[in-house]
Formats: structure tokens, sequence, C-alpha cells
């Protein structure tokens, strides 16, 4: 079955680019997509630009709405995702143990709907 972990801190909680602690995160995230690809597992999966760069497009009465930023107001926002088979939700969880930054923000699994 397919899961999305999907990725999300508050901006700002996570290392700073150009500081030891960011360079060993990279490190992380490289290490889990190597092991996953590896295992054939990984469907996709990347990173996405700050929160800041987002549309949200909603559509009332017929009328098209565009708002900059993202869909909800929250403290944490989603920063990247990994598409993977897994053989069941406890693998997909164990996986999501091992993403980097679980240790300060959250990720979220869900599994990917199959209406075919």
């Amino acid at each position: 079955m397919k899961y999305l972990l999907m990725i999300y801190d508050a901006e700002g909680q996570s290392p700073q680019y150009g500081t030891p602690e960011f360079e060993q995160m990279m490190a992380g995230y490289k290490a889990f997509s190597e092991k996953v690809q590896s295992k054939g597992i990984m469907l996709g999966g990347e990173p996405l630009e700050p929160v800041a760069t987002a549309t949200s497009v909603r559509m009332r009465d017929g009328n098209v709405q565009l708002t900059d930023g993202p869909f909800a107001e929250t403290k944490e926002q989603l920063g990247g995702f990994y598409l993977l088979e897994c053989e069941s939700l406890d693998e997909a969880l164990a996986y999501a143990e091992e993403i980097p930054s679980a240790a300060w923000g959250t990720v979220e699994v869900r599994p990917v709907a199959d209406f075919g």
C-alpha cells in the first residue's frame, strides 16, 4: 500500500542553514532517502519551498479566490514529503520515525486512497 509521509515543522525551529546542525540534518535526510531508495519502496519525495511562497486557490460561487500563503494558519507548515510503498501502516510509521524532522516537528503518515 502507498503511504504519504508529510513532514511538518514550524519555520525557524529546525536547524538553520549554514550551521553544523543543518549539515547533520541534511546528512540524515540523505541517508534516509538512500535507505528507502535502496529498498525499492520510495515512489517519490521532495522538499518544498518556504510557506511564504504558497498560494491557495478556492472556488466560491463560480469565482476564483487566490490567497497568498497556506490554506490554514498553523504553527507548523508542510515542508516536504515522501511517498513510500509499504506492506503495512506499522512499516510506514517505523520509517516516519527515522525522518530527521520528527525530532522537532511532526511527520503525518496517511494511506493513499486506491479508487482503482
